[in-house]
């Protein structure tokens, strides 16, 4: 029996590798993290962009607008209430936080198990251009809730580091 093409086992490799990153996403919302600002920053850029793919989705898409400004809005609020219950700490010139676990990791649940029920509804095997017209605006507004969510989370974690580092430094200048 001959090795299946590298063609036929694609959407295995892919399934695999979209895996890969929900478990890495869904690990970083355990436990104590330490602060990497590069990473978020770079984080932080790569959501806007996809936030500014999210209103052009919105505006071209009309059908899912509603959808992706409601979940926008839910996520920003639940992103700003995850801020209030993350624990931030600065440890010999090092910044460390523990963020709220339940609150990301279920939205990223809530995410993955809305595109795996479309994907067992077969819809998104009609092709890019067939999958944009079969968009629901239940599935968006997820997307828009997560997006939102770890931008406001992100933003209000880097601000609140940034504060922490500036007491530190105060603190440890004073004597």
């Amino acid at each position: 029996m001959a090795a299946p093409a590298l063609p036929a086992l694609m959407p295995y490799l892919a399934t695999a590798g979209i895996g890969w990153i929900y478990y890495r996403r869904i690990r970083r919302s355990f436990g104590r993290q330490t602060w990497q600002p590069k990473r978020t920053m770079f984080r932080t850029g790569m959501l806007a962009l996809v936030a500014v793919a999210l209103v052009a989705a919105a505006v071209f898409l009309p059908r899912v607008g509603w959808g992706i400004a409601a979940g926008a809005l839910g996520g920003a609020v639940l992103g700003g209430f995850a801020l209030r219950h993350t624990h931030a700490e600065m440890v010999e010139g090092r910044g460390y936080y523990t963020p709220n676990p339940w609150i990301g990791g279920a939205l990223s649940v809530l995410l993955l198990g809305r595109l795996a029920w479309r994907w067992s509804q077969g819809a998104f095997a009609g092709g890019a251009a067939q999958t944009a017209q079969q968009a629901s605006p239940l599935t968006m507004a997820f997307a828009a809730a997560l997006i939102a969510y770890f931008l406001v989370n992100n933003i209000g974690l880097m601000l609140r580091m940034r504060e922490l580092g500036s007491r530190a430094a105060d603190g440890s200048a004073a004597q």
